[in-house]
């Protein structure tokens, strides 16, 4: 059982970088051959994606390869698909066959190098006006894609959007990803990073807005980020106690007949039982997870 509240990038051509990620409490750790990998080191840092990949850590470990329409991505997946490596981040994906495409040449890796067929787990970026136009398409096809993510560096460029501060210019995008990964019946998806790295309240904000918005994680940049988002992303122990409080007086109202009453002045009924049960089953897998 994982938890996925914060994926830390780092990029895969420095070493000392990538060695303090995987020393973080980051839920997931990106090697990033994309953006963050120079074109000159992109080929040279393979190596090094695999050799970080195989060393013992306390966190999931992805790999950002360079988009399908490189002259990279083919090398990146016959390169990285290797040992220790949890997942892939398909960026720029735009349609249900890029997906297939890249779980096709994984599956055939595994099948070739004696890993488990299906282990490997590919999220695909959103970052692109087509992306978010064939999201429904993307997410139905039969494949190991669980969760998608969301870029909106990418995506303002893409659609020539003012990145704000309060974001509001994204709102309707960020709303469909969630909607849509829910009518696929896939996990809640994972918000974009936050790039001023100085406004450390803009970015908390930006993640408590993910959070209510529906997403369950957010990408960082910055090892500053993790612990913002890994505590935000995790019930606090006044909601957890709350949750138990609505359940428990859920459970008595029903032994007597009722299923609707009210709790210190709110109106309790199913679906805020189920909320606070929710709330607990993110509390305990945090829980279990972190406690390992």
């Amino acid at each position: 059982m994982s938890v996925f509240r914060s994926f830390l990038f780092a990029p895969a051509n420095h070493p000392r970088r990538v060695e303090k990620a995987l020393q973080l409490e980051s839920d997931v750790i990106i090697l990033d051959l994309e953006d963050a990998c120079a074109m000159s080191e992109k080929v040279a840092s393979r190596s090094k994606v695999v050799e970080a990949m195989a060393r013992q850590r306390s966190c999931l470990g992805y790999v950002r390869i360079n988009p399908l329409n490189t002259d990279f991505c083919f090398g990146d997946i016959l390169a990285v698909v290797q040992p220790g490596l949890d997942g892939i981040v398909l960026p720029k994906t735009e349609s249900a066959n890029d997906v297939k495409i890249v779980e096709w040449m994984v599956s055939c890796l595994e099948k070739e190098r004696s890993l488990p067929v299906g282990g490997i787990d590919i999220i695909p970026l959103i970052e692109t006006g087509k992306g978010v136009a064939n999201l429904a398409e993307i997410l139905a096809c039969e494949s190991r894609v669980r969760r998608v993510a969301f870029g909106a560096g990418d995506f303002c460029l893409d659609m020539n959007l003012q990145w704000s501060s309060d974001e509001q210019e994204l709102l309707a995008y960020r709303s469909q990803v969630v909607l849509m990964s829910r009518n696929a019946g896939k996990e809640p998806p994972i918000d974009t990073v936050w790039i001023n790295i100085q406004d450390t309240e803009g970015f908390a904000e930006s993640t408590r807005r993910a959070l209510r918005m529906g997403f369950q994680g957010k990408l960082c940049i910055y090892p500053d980020q993790v612990p913002v988002v890994n505590s935000i992303f995790t019930p606090t122990a006044e909601q957890v106690a709350r949750a138990r409080k609505v359940i428990n007086a859920f459970a008595q109202a029903e032994k007597e007949g009722s299923s609707s009453f009210q709790l210190d002045g709110q109106f309790i009924d199913y679906p805020i039982v189920y909320a606070a049960q929710k709330l607990l089953d993110v509390y305990e897998k945090v829980m279990s997870t972190t406690s390992k």
